[in-house]
């Protein structure tokens, strides 16, 4: 059962371990577009997270199955690719 019925724009998302991920802008599909305030050196343009990291809704936060670092790794671009980040790595 997907929980992204429950989220909401502007709940934080944070990681397994309790680490900020960013805030939602609004759910689009299957992933959760995050503000583009969140998108640390990709100035100017939205992240997504996909709806299956999503572990649970409890109040406003979102919380996500992967820790907030291995999240961040799996951003994707609007495109559904990976952010330019990971894709040197």
């Amino acid at each position: 059962m997907s929980n992204l019925g429950l989220v909401r724009e502007h709940m934080k998302v944070i990681g397994a371990d309790g680490a900020p991920v960013g805030t939602v802008d609004h759910v689009k599909g299957d992933r959760i577009k995050l503000t583009r305030a969140d998108s640390g050196s990709h100035d100017g343009h939205h992240h997504y997270i996909a709806g299956g990291l999503v572990a649970g809704v409890e109040g406003d936060v979102v919380r996500l199955s992967a820790s907030g670092a291995n999240a961040v790794l799996m951003e994707e671009e609007k495109d559904g690719e990976a952010t330019a980040d990971h894709r040197k790595s």
